[in-house]
This record gives structure tokens, sequence and C-alpha cells, in this order.
């Protein structure tokens, strides 16, 4: 069972540089690295389940908090999936090589947006694990948008919804949304160059399954496993849920 060493990653230069915060628990290659969610956090549930995991089978482990989250530097506000995704890079260079990246949600996408960048490297990940993946998102946060939503996004440069989870208000900004539009996947051969599974939740109300379904039919080159878990919920972080997560990621070792 290796420590856990916590550091921070600088990304950016001049009013973009953001102090990252990464918990990296040493081991053996291939390790595991984490994607949260929107608004989710390195210490929930899926990730500390997975770190479990590698503790268990003496692998590397790395999980972090996207800028405007956590224990990370950053306003939340001026979080896009540019920044992300840069950051995603930037915590990945610090870890030993070709990984299983782990995504959940809006992690899902940029895991997949980091294959690709990966792959274009020449240095290929060794799986992708995906957990209900919102690829490209934005354009389905835009479909979903009611008119007083779409006035107070024009206004605001912002709008806000309840979250169904009980941990307040979500905020959508305009920064996001357009930015989103340059990083979509949708509607081209989506080149992973490694495996991939994808967890589904048949009761998810955000992702749902016709939308893990249509992913299907972009990864044309790559060995693909798709689990639904007819009473699944978004989240998935059952118990049950996690137990088929660490299955899923033994199975890509």
């Amino acid at each position: 069972m290796g420590s856990i060493h916590s550091f921070s990653v600088t990304v950016g230069t001049g009013a973009a540089c953001r102090e990252i915060a990464v918990e990296q628990r040493a081991g053996n290659t291939p390790g595991l690295f984490w994607l949260n969610g929107f608004r989710s956090v390195m210490s929930g549930l899926k990730a500390m389940s997975l770190d479990a995991l590698g503790a268990e089978k003496g692998l590397e482990v790395t999980r972090f908090d996207y800028s405007g989250h956590g224990q990370s530097g950053g306003r939340f506000d001026d979080g896009t999936i540019s920044r992300w995704l840069e950051e995603a890079e930037a915590v990945l260079a610090t870890t030993g090589a070709a990984p299983i990246v782990c995504g959940s949600s809006m992690g899902g996408w940029i895991a997949l947006l980091l294959a690709r960048r990966q792959l274009a490297k020449g240095t290929p990940l060794k799986g992708l694990v995906l957990i209900a993946p919102a690829t490209d998102a934005t354009t389905r946060i835009l479909a979903r948008m009611s008119d007083a939503q779409q006035l107070q996004l024009e206004t605001l440069g912002y709008y806000e919804r309840e979250s169904a989870y009980g941990d307040g208000m979500y905020r959508y900004t305009r920064r996001l949304i357009e930015d989103g539009a340059h990083h979509l996947l949708f509607g081209s051969v989506i080149e992973t160059g490694c495996p991939v599974h994808i967890l589904q939740g048949g009761q998810d109300m955000d992702v749902p399954p016709e939308h893990a379904q249509r992913l299907l039919t972009h990864i044309l080159h790559d060995p693909v496993t798709y689990t639904l878990i007819p009473d699944g919920d978004h989240r998935l972080s059952r118990p049950e849920d996690l137990a088929r997560l660490r299955a899923a990621v033994s199975g890509v070792l």
C-alpha cells in the first residue's frame, strides 16, 4: 500500500494562473487517473473507491480538483472545458506511463478529449472507464434551458438551477457553454486508442442511456464494453455501483 503525496500543480500564466490540488498514491503502473464530474471533488465516493482499489492492488492513483472546485485555486465562474482539460493534461504529466483514466459525467467527456490528445502524441492511454459520460454536455445544457434561463444567460452571463442532489444551486456560465463548442465530439469518429468501458444508469435523468448509446456509435476502432445498470441513477455511487466500477477497472487491468 503506497503512501499518499499531496501537492499542487501550477497551470496557466498571468491572470489565468491557478494552483491545482493533487492527491497521488504511490504505486505501480498502469496507474489509475480520476476525473471528477461538474461540481464534484476528488474526495467523492467514486474517487475514494478507486483509491482504495489502488491501495489493494499496489497501483498509483491520481486524483485532483479542477480549478474553482474543492481544494484548487481559481474561480468557478472562469471554468471551461478548455481550462479543465488543460489542468487534466498538466496533472497527467505527473503520473507514470499510460494510466487507466476514469471519468464521471463531465469527467467522461474530458477523459475522451484527453485520450484523443494522448493518442495524437503517440502515448495512448491504457484504458478508459466512463461513468455516465456527458459527451458534448454543453449542447445538452443549451437544449434543456427554459426561456427564463436563456434570458438570465444573456443578461447576467450565467444561469442557475437547483441541483437534483440536494447540494445547492448549479451555475452554468456563457463562457462554459461557448467554450464547449470547441470540443464537440459527436458527428465524427471518436478515436481513443485504448479499450473503453462505459457504465450507465438506466434511471439517469441527467445523462440518459440513449446519450451513452449515441457515444457507442462513434467509437468504431477501439473495443468497447457497455454496462447498463437498469435501476442506476446518474451518480452511480451505491455500494453495488462502486463494486461495478472496481470490476470494470480490474477488467481493463
